[in-house]
C-alpha cells in the first residue's frame, strides 16, 4: 500500500499542459476588407497574465508582418499586423500566436476579404475648411479634427444618415462645424435616417439611432457644436459688422455674424440630432448645441434635436430665422435662449430639462437698442416643457419683446419651497414696461402644479392672469409630439408621459 509508481512523478515534468491563464487573443469581429495587391493593418488585442514574451504571425492569401507589439513583460496590449494581399480575390487570413514568459501560448485567426475593387472609405477625417462645394455621403462617418468652417461662397451638403463626430478638445482646440456668413449647409436628413452630430467618443455608426456606449446621462462638453452664421440684422447694428459669435476665439474671423439682409439664406437643415457638445473655449464661454447668429429668414430649420449639451441647447443671436419641431433634452445651461433681438418663430417644441438645466426659456432683449428690423420681437408657441426639481420655467430679461403662447409646463418645483426655483419671471424695468405696453405678451399658458403651489408664486409680475393650472395629462395645449418620433428622446422612451 505504500508503493508509489515512478510514473506518478513524471506527470509533473515539462510535458504539463499550458496553464488556464495563458495568453488570450481577440481578433477583429468583422472581416478586414483589402484590395488585391494592397495592404491593410489588422489589430489583435492581447491579454498575457504571464507577461508578453514574443509572437509569430502566419497568413493565407498573402503575407503577414508584425508592425507593432507590446513591450516585453506587458500583461496586455495590441499586436498590429500588416497583411499584404496577393493578386487573387477571395478569402484570406492572418493567424497570431503569442507566447508568454512561461512559454504558454495562445493563438487566434483574423479573416480577410480580398476584393478586386478599391475598398471605399467609410470613416473620413476632415481637417481642412470647406472652401468649395462638397458632399458628405450617406453611409459614412466624418470626423472633425478641428474647427471646420464652410467658407463664404461654399455649400456643404450632408446626406441622410451621415454621422459627424467631433474630436475631443477645449479652448482654441475645441472642434465645431461653422457655417460662416455667405456659406451654406444643406443637411438633408430624414425621419428614417437622421443626420447625427456627436463626439468621437461615441461608438455610434451610420444606421443607428442610439449610441452603444454613451447615454444622455454622460453629459456634454465632449466636442463643440454646430454654429450657423448669417447676414441678417442683430440688435447691436443695422449694418454688417464683425461681431464675434460666442464659442469661437476672437482670432478666428470666421466667427463674424450680422448684417442687413433679413432674408439671407444659410441653407436647409432637416432631421438632425446634435449630441454631447458644448466644449469650453474659455471661462464661461462654451459652445451651444445649435448656435444661430444673424441667420436670415431664407434659412429652413426644422426637425432638430439637441441632447446633453454642456451649455445652451439652441441659442439665437439676433437674426430672422424660424425653427419648427425642435427638441432639447438635458441642457447644461438654458434649453432655449434668445439674445440680440431675434425676430423669428419657434413653433412646436419640446424641452426635457435635466438636473443641470437652468431655465427652460431664457429670453433677453437687445444689446444696445433695438434697430431697424429687430424691434418687433419673436414668437414662441406650442411647446411642452418638462422640468425637474432644479429648474426654472422662464426668465424674460433686459427689455425682451416676444409673443408667447400655448405652452404647457409640468414637473417643476414650488418656488415657495425651493428657494425661488420653478418660477416664470420678468426681470428689470424695461421688461415689465414692455409687458405693460404689449411688446411682450402671453396667452394660454398651462401648468401642472407641484403639490401646494399656487399660480401667483410661479407666474410673477402679473403673468399669472395668462396661466391656468391643469391636472397631469389634462393639458389642452403644448407640442404635437408625433413630430418627434424620429428622435433619440422618443427611442429612449422620454416622450411616453408627454
Amino acid at each position: 500500500m505504500l508503493f508509489v509508481s515512478p510514473f506518478a512523478f513524471m506527470a509533473c515534468d515539462d510535458d504539463d499542459p499550458a496553464p488556464a491563464n495563458g495568453p488570450a487573443i481577440t481578433a477583429p469581429a468583422a472581416p478586414t476588407n483589402v484590395q488585391t495587391g494592397a495592404a491593410a493593418d489588422i489589430t489583435f488585442s492581447v491579454t498575457v497574465p504571464g507577461g508578453y514574451k514574443s509572437s509569430a504571425v502566419a497568413a493565407t492569401g498573402g503575407t503577414a508582418t508584425k508592425k507593432s507589439e507590446p513591450a516585453a513583460g506587458a500583461i496586455s496590449g495590441n499586436v498590429v499586423v500588416t497583411f499584404g494581399a496577393d493578386g487573387t480575390a477571395g478569402a484570406g487570413s492572418v493567424t497570431l500566436t503569442v507566447t508568454d514568459n512561461g512559454n504558454a501560448t495562445g493563438a487566434q485567426t483574423a479573416i480577410v476579404n480580398k476584393t478586386a475593387e478599391p475598398v471605399e472609405e467609410t470613416e473620413i477625417v476632415v481637417s481642412a475648411n470647406v472652401t468649395a462645394d462638397a458632399t458628405w455621403e450617406t453611409g459614412k462617418t466624418y470626423i472633425l479634427a478641428s474647427r471646420i468652417v464652410v467658407t463664404d461662397g461654399a455649400t456643404l451638403t450632408i446626406e441622410k444618415g451621415v454621422v459627424v463626430k467631433g474630436e475631443a478638445g477645449s479652448g482654441s482646440n475645441a472642434t465645431a462645424l461653422i457655417i460662416a456668413r455667405g456659406g451654406k449647409l444643406m443637411a438633408q436628413g430624414t425621419a428614417e435616417e437622421p443626420i447625427i452630430f456627436t463626439s468621437i467618443a461615441d461608438e455610434i455608426q451610420p444606421g443607428m439611432i442610439e449610441s452603444p456606449n454613451l447615454s444622455p446621462a454622460d453629459g456634454g462638453g465632449l466636442w463643440g457644436g454646430l454654429i450657423i452664421l448669417g447676414k441678417a440684422p442683430i440688435s447691436v447694428s443695422t449694418g454688417e459688422q464683425n461681431f464675434q459669435i460666442e464659442g469661437i476665439p476672437p482670432s478666428d474671423t470666421s466667427g463674424a455674424y450680422g448684417g442687413d439682409v433679413a432674408d439671407d439664406s444659410s441653407g436647409e437643415i432637416r432631421y438632425i440630432s446634435i449630441r454631447h457638445g458644448g466644449a469650453n473655449i474659455g471661462e464661461g464661454n462654451e459652445i451651444n448645441g445649435l448656435t444661430l447668429g444673424g441667420v436670415g429668414s431664407g434659412t429652413i430649420i426644422e426637425n432638430v434635436e439637441v441632447v446633453s449639451n454642456e451649455d445652451d441647447g439652441i441659442e439665437w443671436f439676433g437674426g430672422t430665422v424660424s425653427v419648427t419641431n425642435a427638441l432639447v433634452w438635458n441642457a447644461g445651461d438654458d434649453a432655449i435662449d434668445a439674445d440680440q433681438a431675434w425676430v423669428g418663430t419657434l413653433s412646436n417644441f419640446i424641452v426635457l430639462a435635466g438636473d443641470e438645466t437652468d431655465h427652460a426659456l431664457e429670453i433677453d432683449g437687445p444689446e444696445g437698442t433695438y434697430g431697424e428690423g429687430t424691434s418687433t420681437g419673436h414668437t414662441i408657441t406650442k411647446g411642452t416643457i418638462r422640468g425637474t426639481a432644479a429648474n426654472e420655467l422662464a426668465d424674460f430679461r433686459d427689455g425682451a419683446r416676444a409673443t408667447v403662447s400655448e405652452l404647457y409646463f409640468y414637473g417643476f418645483p414650488d418656488p415657495a419651497a425651493s428657494d425661488g426655483l420653478g418660477d416664470f419671471s420678468l426681470s428689470g424695468p424695461e421688461t415689465t414696461d414692455n409687458f405693460a405696453s404689449d411688446y411682450l405678451t402671453f396667452d394660454k399658458l398651462e401648468i401642472t402644479l407641484a403639490e401646494g403651489a399656487v399660480l401667483s408664486t410661479i407666474f410673477k409680475n402679473g403673468t399669472d392672469v395668462h396661466a391656468s393650472a391643469v391636472p397631469a395629462g389634462s393639458n389642452t395645449i403644448g407640442a404635437d409630439k408625433s413630430a418627434f418620433e424620429w428622435t433619440l428622446a422618443a427611442v429612449a422612451g422620454e416622450l411616453n408621459d408627454l
